[in-house]
């Protein structure tokens, strides 16, 4: 089985290679768009701004094959940037994004009082069952550092709430696509159980 990390200069890579080596499961991180087509498994990590990911991404001709990969029924995982990009665009500059599902991410409402970022531990709540969560028990928590999130424009894409303030997604996914908002490789054995999922998982 070949998992494929992409690598676009943004952020996590180092947090998200030290749990599949936990897992001691194979992996190649890479920004070849040839390496992309040929995974088995694809995982798009990230933190940083919407705008600069897409622009390296679009530099670095991995957008043709993100979208190839996906057309092609493989299990893809997005974390955290990686959530939100998946979208057709984000406020944050106004940036166009892949349109892998419909929506687009949004801002925390500064107007709420909340602290912005999001940052810290924080449970979620499956919105039903899905082979990606797994048996995940309601007092799991996971790790968030964020300001935006991911907001698709379909109810049923959202596998998972988080509520900070208001309720969010916090796993969001379609067909062979999950992605979270959260850090699972951040998130101790609660994220690693996650990652297990989606190795085994067989959309």
């Amino acid at each position: 089985m070949s998992v494929v990390i992409v690598d676009y200069e943004a952020g996590n890579l180092r947090s998200v290679e030290s749990a599949f080596s936990w897992l001691q499961e194979p992996f190649l991180v890479t920004a070849e768009p040839e390496e992309i087509l040929r995974a088995d498994r694809l995982v798009l990590p990230g933190v940083g701004e919407a705008r600069a990911a897409m622009t390296v991404l679009e530099a670095r001709g991995l957008i043709p094959a993100i979208r190839e990969f996906i057309s092609r029924g493989n299990p893809f995982l997005g974390i955290c940037l990686g959530s939100q990009i998946i979208l057709e665009e984000s406020d944050e500059g106004d940036a166009p994004c892949l349109g892998l599902l419909e929506g687009r991410a949004v801002a925390f409402d500064p107007r709420r009082g909340l602290k912005i970022p999001h940052m810290g531990w924080n449970t979620i709540t499956p919105r039903g069952s899905h082979p990606f969560l797994g048996d995940l028990s309601r007092e799991s928590s996971f790790y968030f550092v964020h300001s935006f999130f991911p907001s698709p424009r379909d109810p049923g894409d959202v596998l998972a709430w988080c509520d900070y303030g208001d309720a969010f997604a916090a796993v969001v996914g379609r067909e062979n696509i999950v992605a979270t908002q959260f850090h699972p490789e951040k998130s101790g054995e609660a994220g690693l159980r996650l990652l297990r999922n989606f190795l085994q998982w067989k959309p």
